[in-house]
């Protein structure tokens, strides 16, 4: 019989980040599929994905710990204009990138669909431009 167990994982506040292994600008998309909310008015469920795009500077964010922040959110009330802005400052402020864009899509709720965009610019940095392949 095996006793190690596996460590159990619980909603948390805490971004844990590594340091970045390039130096040079390259994005980082991570999609997260089943991000929950409740209405702050209702107590109803919100549902939504998220999609996550980021170029990183010094610092990259560990994927458990964004599993673990996500997670805290299930129970908590938000409106989506919040939620969303609340995420990036979070992030941003536990990875410091040069870029980051955070877009939420809400499922519809009385016939509405909502899609919240929030983007953050480390200043002076400025986007490569787009190569074109033939």
């Amino acid at each position: 019989m095996n006793n190690t167990s596996s460590p159990v994982l619980a909603p948390s506040r805490e971004l844990e980040v590594f340091p970045n292994p390039q130096a040079r600008d390259y994005s980082i998309h991570i999609e997260i599929p089943e991000f929950t909310c409740l209405c702050p008015k209702t107590g109803q469920p919100d549902f939504a994905e998220l999609a996550l795009v980021y170029v990183p500077d010094r610092q990259c964010i560990e994927l458990k710990s964004l599993k673990q922040y996500i997670w805290w959110y299930r129970d908590q009330g938000a409106f989506h204009e919040a939620v969303s802005n609340q995420i990036l400052d979070d992030l941003v402020a536990a990875t410091a990138p040069r870029y980051m864009r955070l877009s939420a899509e809400f499922n519809v709720r009385g016939g509405i669909y909502t899609r919240v965009v929030v983007e953050h610019r480390a200043p002076g940095w400025q986007s490569p431009p787009a190569v074109e392949l033939p």
